[in-house]
């Protein structure tokens, strides 16, 4: 029996019976050595440990642990106050403190999940005693949460350097921040319109000036990490995996030594969030490298391939079916996962045929992670869904126009190049 058409089968099923993804792509993996017999069931093993034995990979669990500690610090309401303080006055301020708020922890967490889950519950109930609607401010949350994995640091920037050698994990952080920052404008767009539409109010108070400089001051050193952990890698003094420590002691330093709000009784149960969120993100990595190594053995990473440079595709129709693909793909495999297995096989199709790798890499980081958003599989779907206490039927339906100005940002990311490649070269990143 033909082991790829085993693998992509049994694959689907799992997955369409409701395993979690990443025993789905484990599970697939089995019934193909097993059916296939022509290779031992040891391969699963081998290659699974194979995949996350790497030096670069251990970034993912100090970062995590970074975001951790940034929290226990009290981060979250020194950036709610920080963000505030500017928009917080204005129709709908607290859905642009929603946005900014979130585009900041993003510069922290890495993780689109932990912004709905720790910054964006609390928003979302701060929103709703204002007087918004709870699904608007869930659908708000969720969306303004993409910006999680784009803006550095971010764990699937670093598993698609991991998977493309053109590209390097400072590259991608770097490429991540204008990307970022326009999908945060191009919520706050959305939040204006609905604003005004249903008449969400601000406070309509600014702040005296002396309290907007007390409090920009305090959340200056958590602004700070991000700049950091770039200004570091680009001026040579650690690498990306020797920035995760870096930024896992300047964590602990600003919780416990400057924002005081640390303290070590904490530490075991931030220690142990962070290994489990830790070792979930390795299962994936792990089973789905053992996936991959099916595919590739196989060849059809390498068939795919010559069938699309057979094309004759000019790079800009490559790119459209490439979205069209991924957003298809990214609504039934979660962004880890479809890096791993979709990096390997697009990203050199896409260097053949003239496209800039670190802007194909923002093209495929960014549409998996709409994928988050969408259902049935959406993950962001389903954690705020479970935070705001809201049904998903409501969420979906006012997800409607924020789906629409992701999909513009996208768009702008595909056809202006320099959005993704201009900020890294100014910097000096290769």
């Amino acid at each position: 029996m033909d082991a790829s058409i085993v693998l992509i089968v049994s694959a689907c099923i799992f997955l369409a019976i409701g395993v979690p993804v990443a025993f789905a792509l484990g599970l697939s993996t089995v019934t193909t050595l097993i059916l296939a017999e022509n290779y031992p069931l040891m391969v699963l093993l081998k290659e699974t440990f194979t995949g996350i034995d790497s030096f670069p990979l251990m970034a993912v669990p100090f970062f995590i642990l970074a975001a951790e500690l940034m929290s226990g610090g009290s981060l979250t309401e020194v950036l709610l106050r920080f963000a505030g303080q500017f928009v917080g006055h204005r129709r709908g301020g607290l859905g642009y403190t929603n946005v900014v708020s979130l585009t900041f922890f993003s510069g922290i967490s890495g993780s689109a999940l932990a912004d709905a889950a720790g910054p964006g519950s609390m928003l979302i109930k701060m929103m709703d005693k204002a007087g918004y609607d709870r699904s608007y401010a869930a659908a708000l949350t969720a969306s303004t949460a993409i910006v999680g994995p784009i803006i550095p640091p971010s764990i699937i920037m670093i598993i698609y350097a991991l998977q493309d050698e053109t590209v390097s994990v400072g590259t991608l952080f770097a490429a991540g921040i204008l990307p970022g920052i326009l999908i945060a404008v191009a919520m706050c767009v959305v939040n204006f319109y609905v604003s005004k539409k249903r008449n969400y109010k601000g406070d309509g108070q600014t702040p005296p000036l002396r309290e907007i400089l007390i409090t920009t001051w305090k959340a200056i050193p958590a602004i700070l990490l991000p700049v950091v952990i770039l200004g570091g890698m680009r001026a040579g003094w650690f690498t990306p995996t020797e920035a995760s420590v870096v930024a896992v002691f300047y964590a602990l330093v600003c919780g416990k030594f400057i924002y005081r709000t640390l303290e070590w009784k904490m530490l075991p149960d931030i220690l142990s969030r962070s290994a489990l969120l830790s070792a979930s993100v390795l299962i994936i990595i792990g089973l789905s490298a053992s996936f991959a190594w099916v595919l590739t053995i196989e060849g059809i990473p390498q068939q795919m391939a010559e069938w699309l440079i057979s094309m004759n595709l000019s790079p800009w129709m490559f790119l459209i079916i490439v979205n069209v693909f991924l957003l298809l793909f990214g609504i039934f495999i979660e962004p880890l996962p479809g890096v791993m297995v979709l990096a390997p096989i697009l990203a050199p199709v896409a260097i053949k045929l003239g496209v800039d790798p670190v802007h194909f890499a923002m093209i495929v980081i960014f549409n998996l992670t709409l994928g988050m958003i969408t259902p049935p599989v959406g993950g962001l779907l389903f954690v705020t869904c479970n935070v705001s206490k809201v049904p998903m039927s409501a969420l979906v339906k006012e997800l409607v126009p924020f789906l629409w100005a992701h999909g513009a940002v996208l768009m702008i990311l595909t056809f202006v190049p320099a959005l993704s490649t201009w900020l890294p070269r100014a910097l000096g990143f290769k």
